[in-house]
């Protein structure tokens, strides 16, 4: 600038806010907390009438323990969906919950008794409880403030917790359902048990892990059967148990397998096996059992075959059968049979049976009616042989501290010495731990109460079946709307699969099963359960006024059944419920019963990891299905599990684990939301330090545009803006992408897409706008005067700052309010209280898309033109070149010359030209027909706008343009 000329600085629109470029989102977030809080948003919100409700049912999480990034992701996609069916003009309702009862937090109470020297079994149940209780309490109140600090909305003063008085009577209520309705039965099967925690587990109470096993190859002699062959040959079986060997009871085979007589020819030194023994085995699996014998293939042969007419007339004894001291236990022949559930690819062709111990075999000899002579009780709840088992008696299968016990040392040691095994190894195998204690859960028989999920329940609420399977899987094809769609398959086959619902926990923290049995009757008896309204009505009165503990208050019986019916001829059963069916039954207590429930008892979306198909979908869908005849939400939302930057699971001992509180306290909560917004949560979603530098390269660039929108229109007022129809094309243009985006905004929110939502408003923010119509429009928002052009910039900017405030308010909840208050900062002022504005549907205008994409594309070549000569220092700014743009097509050259192209390409001028384009010109192979020629800018420099332009100093202002002339006068 020349020693004469003003400094006209002074006369610019610069761009005037004090929205900070550094966030500081962990010192500031805080305070928009405490401001909501004041404001009460989420019961003004409850204030707006007219709208049409929408429910999201939160899933209780567990009151135990600070949150993991699991709990954060699954929180923000919560308020994520909450916060954006609000602002699009819904009465979005969320209402937290915590799950109180059940095992994680009565083993958080006995390990605080074992530090103690305290044993538990010492302790009045009724204070134990109020233990159990106090300790949830305790961290319900730290879980409401870890999640409130993530921005998440709601009912958080007025949370529904599992262990409120109202919501144990209901869940007593709903359970006394299952027992009127004669879907409830004790039962006694195989359920997995806990030996640890002497209690049995729900599935989703289970997580696998490799173990390292014995395995054994055990010999069962043949007798009886009259064929010289057969008799005193060996069925072989192969088991990973061997604690289960004593409960053993049969043997089954596989009927369209092909078996063999083999006989032993040789031997090496060490070896269990003895020439001239005969082994009956899967031809198969025969070379790889002899191998585990230590048998090559030259010492043993193959003598015939055994076919299955063979098979039918073997009588088998079991190789503890006549042992000294053995006192008759294992004397009875061995029921042998074929099975459908055996095969040749592992093992030796043949199954050993335990019954009590596992599933297949139970269901094999229940289907035959034989339960009785198969069923043992040698196993105790503490994983203990019972105490008069010959040999084993009191042997542990699992330590106290849940390790390798001493029982299948102890029948190995035994088969051995009486000539019952034929091998013995070791296997490494996933096998099923309780999630709690981390110790190796086992299959024991044990009696239960049961909901019979294939028994006609009988409430005339048969409009998707008459039993609860039915109902299941209607409800999930006919009902529910499942995102993603994988979701369905998943439910639909555990629930077409699974057996009968296991009711009972032999634990103190929960709600009791309320009923009573029958003195001296049988389970299946009719009177075995007493079934009386008038008792049912005085357990839910007396748990609604005082709680589930007066269940166990001395005289709870006669209290109950006293005047009804004589509390002599009935036990109370003091198990209690699955904590499943506490939150299976949230639906009834929170959505039925609370006046900001929902209408009709319903949720509009249930919203969980993918493990709740087996946990809380699962058994939400099977309560509700057995007390009122359908699913309780007509949507499922699933996401994956967190895991670190390398893909692998989350683990202390590895040292990866990502805690919310400390991504808060390093980058601020809305960095963490911006992390879930950014992720596929359909699949398992990645966490670690780079990432979340990438996350918060994203939000600074998004802050940027926010805030050179702030800057531009910090004293825009209504008399500013101007009619959409007066505005230029490249501001008509503007807003056809926002018509364009509105739809792709509500349609993603609608279909709870966050990830394109977001991909969506960021690639417009970033490319459509920082990088081309805020690069184009500086020069006109900075220097012109009261212009119509400036106006339309402004009233353009005031209508992407609502749009963009409120689409992304969902996400970014702190910074968005942040943006709101810097341009509407009143008292009572809160983005989260409007909803997003309504988009003309006129304002889309594809024909003009079309054409400004054809001018886009033609710029690039000119941008790409212009940055090699300022990468080659020819010039600094892109003002400096008047390029020459040769153009293959006349049409184009038409479109161009009716708009300020030069203004477009941000140059000082630009010359159009359908010449032919001199060889030396610039060209983009991806973009055919258009040539660059640069040209130095002609002229002197405003010192104003600084285009370099003939006209500059031949007006009344020294040293400016024409059009800056204008705007000083």
């Amino acid at each position: 600038m020349c020693a004469e000329t003003p400094d006209y600085k002074d006369t610019l629109n610069l761009p005037q806010t004090d929205f900070p470029m550094r966030a500081g989102l962990p010192k500031r977030e805080p305070e928009w907390l405490a401001r909501w809080e004041r404001l009460g948003v989420y019961d003004r919100l409850r204030e707006k009438e007219g709208r049409a409700p929408f429910t999201l049912h939160d899933g209780p999480p567990y009151a135990n323990g600070h949150l993991h990034i699991g709990h954060a992701l699954n929180k923000i996609l919560k308020d994520m969906v909450v916060r954006s069916q609000q602002m699009m003009g819904k009465d979005a309702r969320y209402i937290p919950g915590w799950d109180c009862h059940g095992l994680p937090i009565e083993w958080k109470i006995e390990e605080q008794y074992r530090k103690k020297g305290k044993n538990k079994d010492e302790v009045n149940v009724i204070d134990f409880r109020q233990e159990c209780r106090k300790f949830a309490e305790g961290w319900v109140d730290i879980q409401r403030s870890e999640f409130q600090r993530l921005g998440v909305t709601g009912k958080w003063e007025n949370p529904y917790l599992t262990m409120n008085f109202h919501a144990e009577r209901v869940i007593a209520e709903e359970f006394m359902k299952f027992l009127m309705n004669g879907t409830l039965y004790q039962g006694s099967k195989p359920v997995m048990w806990s030996p640890i925690e002497k209690t049995a587990l729900a599935e989703a109470e289970v997580e696998y892990h490799d173990k390292e096993s014995h395995t054994i190859w055990v010999k069962f002699r043949v007798v009886e059967t009259g064929d010289a062959t057969l008799d005193s040959a060996h069925v072989v079986i192969w088991t990973t148990t061997p604690w289960t060997i004593p409960s053993n009871k049969a043997i089954v085979y596989g009927s369209d397998i092909s078996y063999g007589l083999y006989e032993v020819t040789g031997r090496p030194e060490e070896c269990w096996a003895t020439i001239g023994d005969r082994y009956i085995l899967a031809d198969n699996l025969a070379a790889d059992v002899m191998g585990k014998a230590r048998l090559d293939d030259t010492m043993y042969r193959r003598l015939c075959d055994v076919t299955n007419n063979d098979l039918a007339k073997i009588k088998l004894t079991h190789p503890l059968n006549g042992a000294d001291g053995s006192n008759g236990e294992w004397d009875d022949i061995r029921d042998f049979r074929g099975a459908d559930f055996v095969t040749d690819t592992e093992g030796t062709g043949f199954v050993h049976c335990a019954p009590s111990h596992g599933m297949e075999e139970y269901e094999l000899y229940r289907d035959l009616g034989m339960l009785e002579q198969v069923i043992t009780y040698n196993v105790m709840d503490d994983g203990s042989f019972r105490a008069d088992l010959p040999f084993f008696g009191g042997k542990y299968i699992l330590n106290r501290k849940g390790g390798e016990g001493d029982a299948n040392k102890t029948v190995i040691e035994k088969l051995i010495e009486v000539g019952g095994l034929l091998a013995r190894g070791k296997i490494k195998h996933s096998y099923p731990h309780s999630w709690r204690s981390k110790a190796p859960v086992i299959y024991r028989n044990t009696p239960q109460w049961f909901a019979a999920i294939d028994r006609v329940v009988g409430d005339d609420q048969d409009t998707y079946g008459k039993t609860i399977r039915e109902r299941a899987l209607a409800s999930i094809d006919q009902l529910v709307e499942w995102t993603p769609k994988t979701g369905r398959n998943r439910l639909y086959s555990m629930i077409e699969a699974r057996p009968d619902w296991v009711l009972s926990r032999q634990r103190a923290w929960g709600v009791p099963l309320t009923c009573f049995t029958k003195k001296g009757a049988l389970p299946t008896d009719a009177d075995y359960l007493l079934r009386n309204e008038d008792v049912n009505a005085r357990v839910a009165e007396a748990f609604e006024a005082e709680g589930a503990d007066v269940w166990y208050q001395e005289g709870a019986k006669e209290r109950f059944l006293t005047g009804i019916v004589d509390p002599e001829a009935y036990d109370q059963v003091f198990d209690i419920l699955d904590v499943w069916f506490d939150s299976g039954s949230t639906h009834a207590f929170v959505l039925r019963d609370r006046a900001d429930g929902s209408e009709d008892g319903l949720a509009d979306l249930y919203l969980e990891g993918t493990d709740q198909h087996r946990g809380w979908f699962h058994s939400s869908m099977l309560q509700a299905c057995g007390t009122k005849g359908r699913a309780p939400y007509r949507g499922v939302l699933t996401h994956g599990f967190t895991l670190d930057e390398k893909g692998m699971k989350m683990s202390k001992s590895l040292g990866n684990t990502i805690v919310p509180e400390q991504v808060v306290k390093q980058y601020g909560a809305d960095i963490l939301r911006l992390w879930v917004a950014q992720s596929d949560y359909s699949a398992d979603q990645r966490i670690g330090p780079e990432i979340l530098k990438g996350v918060a390269d994203s939000y600074r660039r998004l802050r940027n545009t926010m805030r050179f929108m702030l800057g531009s229109l910090h004293d825009f007022t209504e008399a500013d803006r101007i009619d959409p129809a007066d505005m230029t094309e490249l501001e008509q243009w503007v807003l056809h992408r926002l018509a364009e985006l509105d739809t792709r905004v509500r349609d993603g929110y609608t279909a709870y897409d966050f990830q394109g939502v977001f991909q969506a408003i960021f690639t417009f923010a970033t490319v459509d706008l920082s990088a081309f119509y805020f690069d184009v429009r500086k020069d006109v928002l900075y220097c012109d005067g009261d212009t119509v052009e400036r106006r339309a910039a402004r009233t353009v900017l005031d209508i992407l700052f609502h749009r963009l405030t409120t689409w992304l308010a969902p996400v970014l909840v702190f910074t968005m309010e942040e943006v709101w208050l810097e341009r509407f900062g009143g008292e009572d002022s809160s983005v989260h209280l409007i909803d997003i504005p309504e988009t003309p549907a006129e304002w889309l205008n594809p024909e003009l898309a079309e054409k400004w994409a054809m001018i886009r594309r033609v710029r690039r070549v000119v941008t790409a033109a212009l940055e090699v000569q300022r990468t080659e220092k020819v010039i600094g700014a892109s003002l400096e070149a008047a390029p020459v743009l040769y153009l293959a097509d006349q049409a184009v050259k038409d479109v161009l010359e009716q708009m300020p192209f030069a203004d477009i390409c941000i140059t000082s001028d630009l010359t159009l030209s359908t010449d032919a384009a001199p060889s030396d010109a610039f060209t983009m192979a991806e973009v055919e027909g258009i040539a660059v020629s640069f040209v130095k800018a002609e002229g002197e420099k405003c010192g104003r706008c600084w285009k370099i332009l003939p006209d500059v100093g031949t007006h009344s202002h020294a040293g400016v343009c024409g059009r800056c002339d204008d705007a000083l006068s």
